[in-house]
């Protein structure tokens, strides 16, 4: 997947360095972000900071091809492969103690486009931004708006497509199912090295499992992506209280919505905490519409001050944050780049500098599902939770998602109201236990209103929770076994579900 038909990371240097940094580094073929390959190396994901993990080896390949020698070569030594993107997940899934580990942001090319069928082919580490830009360049010849991606994570650019499929992500697409209705097929590397095609038509089960299976059965290397008609669409907010946003959603729907969200205020003193926010929706436009060049935008410093806020005073930053979206109001923007966001690795430092914290911390996220009616009841319950627990919320949101009757560890098992927390978690062991305890109290909150809640971001959920909330997942590890009877693949996320359900398994 390169000349011609597609980018690579080298020749993305200069567009996403810029300058005289980037001319330096191209000739040494650096990339941003690149892993020592030394034996014995310390991995950690990007966000929580909680998942150090010292891998054997780590292996950067840049083909398919390369992914399947390295397989194979770990079959005949005995050894375990461990898989990881961009690092941003949170559950443990990319690491795994021991193992030869694949940074897969090596294989980053695109193409080609088959713009009649609106699908492009990506390779697994190829991040959002470097899609979308890609796109853009196809479009600068072209009349009309041309194509772009349906739906990202939100919160952050720098994620990878491979990391998006394996925990079949979903962005804030109002009537969107999780990421794969947006998927053609992938290319897996299974557990003897070898390379297949798997769609809903080729090694159906395969695709089923591998989507939303966090790397189980083997290495995606790429993806048929399938993308939309860009559109233009104008941003309409308002505030509302959390006992209207169902029905909110409901009518700005019927109204052409095509994406939206609810963001809370996160101020536990104040009778708003969790109660009230901004809803967001996009609205589709004629085309001929302008984007205007200046648009209001929070800056990255202004975004700095922001984080700063939440954590020391969260009745200024809820004001603030407020503020800037009501005035935000009927800006336009195009459906693809709406879902940009920026995210700035390593602000917590920063946080705890300012603050003075004796312990670092940093944010975990937990989302939490509920049936769409039960969204009011469950938000009440969780302030009343959170409170009691004095436990911090630095930032929320609500989406919405639609059901997904395709991959065999689905999520979103029926239309849920999505709910995300991303809690401060100080890094001591009373403040690793406490925000345990919080997360535990949220999923048990989430069971009682028969919702569930995401595998991805923690493990700390007990077991009959896990059994609740994701009935097919000892079914899934079985499937693994047949799969991959070597156990080949594997990660601190798969050991520590294989010990919890041991006796089911054997």
């Amino acid at each position: 997947m390169q000349g011609e038909a597609g980018w690579t990371r080298r020749q993305l240097l200069t567009r996403s360095l810029g300058g005289a940094l980037a001319a330096a580094l191209a000739p040494l073929g650096c990339v941003p972000r690149a892993m020592s390959t030394d034996p014995g190396v310390v991995l950690n994901d990007v966000h929580a900071r909680l998942n150090a993990t010292r891998v054997a080896r780590v292996h950067q390949p840049a083909s398919p091809e390369a992914v399947a020698s390295i397989v194979r070569r770990a079959g005949r030594r005995g050894q375990a492969i461990s898989i990881a993107g961009s690092r941003h997940a949170m559950g443990g899934q990319q690491f795994g103690r021991g193992c030869q580990h694949l940074d897969m942001t090596t294989l980053d090319g695109i193409g080609p486009l088959d713009a009649d069928r609106r699908v492009v082919e990506v390779q697994a580490g190829v991040q959002w931004p470097v899609l979308m830009d890609w796109l853009a360049e196809r479009r600068r010849d072209e009349t009309g708006l041309g194509l772009g991606i349906i739906q990202k994570q939100t919160g952050a650019d720098q994620l990878s497509l491979g990391g998006a499929i394996a925990a079949n992500i979903h962005g804030r697409g109002l009537t969107l199912p999780p990421m794969v209705n947006d998927i053609e097929a992938i290319t897996l590397v299974d557990a003897r090295g070898e390379i297949h095609r798997c769609s809903r038509t080729e090694n159906v089960e395969q695709f089923r499992l591998a989507i939303g299976g966090y790397g189980l059965i083997g290495v995606v290397t790429s993806v048929s992506l399938r993308l939309m008609p860009r559109r233009k669409i104008v941003r309409r907010v308002a505030l509302a209280g959390s006992d209207e946003v169902a029905r909110r959603f409901d009518r700005e729907i019927a109204a052409g919505a095509l994406y939206g969200d609810f963001q809370f205020s996160v101020d536990a003193a104040s009778e708003a905490f969790l109660q009230r926010g901004i809803v967001t929706t996009y609205h589709p436009v004629p085309d001929d519409t302008l984007v205007p060049r200046q648009q209001l935008t929070f800056s990255g410093q202004a975004w700095r001050e922001l984080i700063y806020l939440a954590h020391a005073d969260p009745a200024a930053a809820y004001e603030r944050y407020v503020a800037h979206y009501l005035a935000t109001d009927g800006q336009i923007y195009l459906s693809d780049e709406h879902q940009r966001s920026s995210y700035l690795d390593g602000y917590h430092a920063l946080v705890d500098q300012h603050m003075n914290s004796r312990e670092p911390a940093t944010e975990m996220i937990t989302e939490l599902y509920v049936p769409r009616h039960a969204l009011a009841s469950f938000m009440a319950g969780a302030a009343s939770l959170l409170r009691e627990r004095t436990t911090p919320v630095i930032y929320g949101t609500v989406r919405l998602i639609d059901r997904d009757d395709e991959t065999l560890l689905a999520w979103a098992r029926q239309p849920w109201a999505c709910i995300i927390f991303n809690l401060h978690c100080v890094h001591t062991r009373p403040g690793l236990a406490a925000a345990a305890d919080s997360f535990r109290d949220l999923i048990d909150l989430a069971i009682r209103h028969e919702g569930s809640y995401y595998l991805t971001y923690h493990r700390w959920a007990r077991p009959g929770q896990v059994e609740q909330c994701h009935p097919r997942l000892v079914d899934v590890l079985r499937l693994k076994r047949r799969y991959d009877p070597q156990e080949r693949f594997q990660s601190q996320w798969y050991r520590h579900y294989r010990e919890m359900f041991a006796d089911r398994l054997t």
